[in-house]
């Protein structure tokens, strides 16, 4: 009989360094394995049952080390890691490969008229808000007034950026209006990430400290959890928007397209996925999900009562947010 697994092993930290852009890497090449959204109700609820007794001490008969791994991240795909409620679907970070190919494929092909800009920017801001909202950091919920004020907000600016940069770019070459749609990603993520998580910047989010132990809200670690995701949205969306274009405005000169044209969106789809499925986990593994910032750039009153509850405490942690 093999000996039994120790109650030694962290798995409320990833597996892999985290200090490290590899182990990163790694991880959320896990996390963002689109074979997790095949799992049924059961392996997840099995994979949450492993866990949460792992973690109260229990270690299941017959448990290997590699089954209590892969049930983490199963776990860790499909629940918040702040609320422990199960997340949509459709927001969590494992969808983002087959949603956003579909939907960035679509945008690149479908560029040219105004009805198209506006209605893929509009499927690309609605499935944005839904990844956003799901994916908030802290426990804080959003009221409906917040969620309808960002996702109005960010579709109004990521439509007035593509339909401006579309006039603006007529009479350039071709291969620079392709580019409209990604300008307009950038310009709506600045806008309706820090909106759709504007509870975070007014509030603050969880910090703790290197244990865990919660030691108040900041909004200042909101601001830059806010800020490193917007940074990993738009580099996700970079690779994706900035290469297809490159490779089918060379294809649609060529004779073979020329010759059977409905294949322009789905080669478009098959070129985003391919970028998306590495650069998803490698933008999400620019910054450590467990952040950290010195207590001294906090606010002062966080400061203070962080000073009450232990002087020599110098950097604190927190759930960015993804």
């Amino acid at each position: 009989m093999p000996p039994s697994l120790p109650a030694t092993i962290n798995i409320r930290e990833p597996r892999w360094d985290q200090s490290t852009f590899q182990g990163r890497a790694k991880h959320f090449f896990m996390v963002t394995d689109p074979r997790n959204l095949l799992l049924s109700g059961t392996t997840l609820e099995e994979a949450r049952r492993v866990v949460e007794e792992y973690r109260a001490g229990t270690v299941p008969p017959g448990l290997t080390e590699d089954q209590l791994w892969r049930a983490k991240y199963i776990y860790d795909s499909a629940f918040h890691p702040d609320t422990g409620e199960k997340m949509l679907l459709v927001g969590r970070m494992s969808a983002q490969v087959p949603m956003n190919m579909t939907i960035t494929g679509c945008m690149l092909t479908f560029y040219r008229t105004t009805p198209a800009v506006l209605f893929w920017q509009w499927v690309n801001q609605s499935f944005n808000a839904i990844v956003n909202y799901t994916n908030r950091s802290g426990d804080a919920p959003i009221t409906p007034t917040q969620l309808g004020t960002a996702y109005v907000s960010a579709t109004t600016g990521a439509v007035v950026t593509a339909l401006g940069l579309k006039s603006l770019t007529k009479h350039l070459p071709a291969i620079i209006g392709r580019y409209v749609p990604f300008a307009a990603v950038a310009a709506a993520n600045c806008i309706n990430i820090p909106l759709m998580r504007q509870r975070e910047l007014k509030l603050g989010i969880p910090v703790t400290d290197e244990n865990g132990n919660r030691l108040g809200e900041s909004t200042a670690a909101a601001q830059k959890a806010i800020f490193q995701v917007v940074v990993s949205r738009i580099g996700m969306a970079a690779p994706a928007m900035a290469i297809p274009p490159v490779i089918m405005n060379a294809l649609e000169k060529r004779a073979f397209l020329k010759r059977y044209p409905y294949l322009n969106a789905p080669l478009q789809v098959g070129l985003v996925g391919l970028c998306l499925v590495f650069a998803t986990p490698l933008c999400c593994a620019l910054f450590p999900q467990k952040s950290s910032m010195p207590v001294s750039r906090l606010e002062p009153e966080v400061q203070a009562r962080i000073r009450e509850k232990d002087p020599q405490l110098e950097t604190i942690y927190f759930n960015k947010g993804l």
